[in-house]
């Protein structure tokens, strides 16, 4: 695989247009080398409309001429379309499957001895911060996983993790984007109940977040509980803050979430 490969996307939803506009965004290929496709012509014309590239309304034809096919379906249709076009699949063409909890053993279950790769993107792929999780399958090569990484580091970061870990990646990584809002909509409410206008106090959190996550990614070998103890000073009001947090058991509380969401995530592929 190579920079002037032809990438195709079965299923042009929100997880399938983050990360072809992310693709088009950092130009890791040509944009006429993607294309799309949606088997209702009007969804098909409109996803053209809205990502800039061919939208086709026929899975087989946009296997053949794809040397990259990414099966971004919902998972429960991803088997149907595995069988569509596994007749189209040669040796040369490698799969990529972002269909949560379906497994690279039960897609060759279907398409046989062909290159399976398996990804948990993520929807900041928009603004080329996506966070991506992927893991070969029986017939994928290291080369096969490499250009997939380099293709997903293009649009953010990517880590290759064990086919048992996908789950976890799901939870985290796929899912987390919504958590992450959910704690930033949480916080911003409350400055607005305290007496703070809702988009001052949704900037003070966002910028908050933004700042705290770069501070993270850039601590050297310090610990992120250190980055804590910088901030929070024992007897100051950031200390009753993290206090009050750790007696409403907040590790819990993102246990059970994580937990939970990786659960699901694993039914969704049996």
């Amino acid at each position: 695989m190579n920079k002037k490969c032809k990438i195709g996307f079965i299923g042009c939803g929100k997880m399938a247009s983050a990360i072809i506009k992310g693709i088009i965004s950092s130009k890791f290929v040509p944009v006429e080398n993607l294309k799309g496709s949606e088997v209702n012509c009007d969804v098909a014309e409109a996803a053209q409309k809205r990502l800039g590239i061919e939208v086709l309304t026929d899975n087989k034809c946009l296997t053949m001429d794809s040397d990259v096919i990414f099966v971004a379906t919902k998972p429960n249709y991803a088997g149907a379309v595995l069988n569509e076009i596994k007749e189209e699949l040669t040796p040369e063409k490698l799969v990529v499957s972002i269909a949560a909890g379906v497994s690279t053993s039960k897609i060759e279950d279907i398409i046989g001895r062909n290159r399976v790769i398996r990804v948990m993107p993520n929807t900041p792929a928009l603004v080329l911060e996506g966070m991506s999780g992927i893991c070969k399958g029986s017939y994928a090569s290291d080369e096969d996983a490499g250009f997939v990484m380099e293709l997903l580091s293009s649009i953010g970061k990517c880590i290759e993790v064990s086919e048992e870990q996908m789950d976890i990646v799901t939870a985290i990584s796929g899912s987390g984007p919504a958590f992450f809002y959910k704690v930033i909509e949480d916080m911003a409410r409350a400055g607005e109940k305290l007496g703070l206008e809702y988009e001052k106090s949704l900037m003070l959190t966002t910028q908050t977040a933004l700042g705290s996550a770069k501070m993270v990614m850039n601590r050297g070998e310090l610990s992120v509980q250190t980055l804590i103890d910088n901030v929070a000073t024992k007897g100051g009001c950031t200390f009753v803050g993290v206090s009050a947090m750790s007696e409403e058991n907040s590790e819990k509380l993102f246990y059970d979430v994580i937990s939970k969401t990786a659960q699901k995530a694993s039914e969704l592929g049996k």
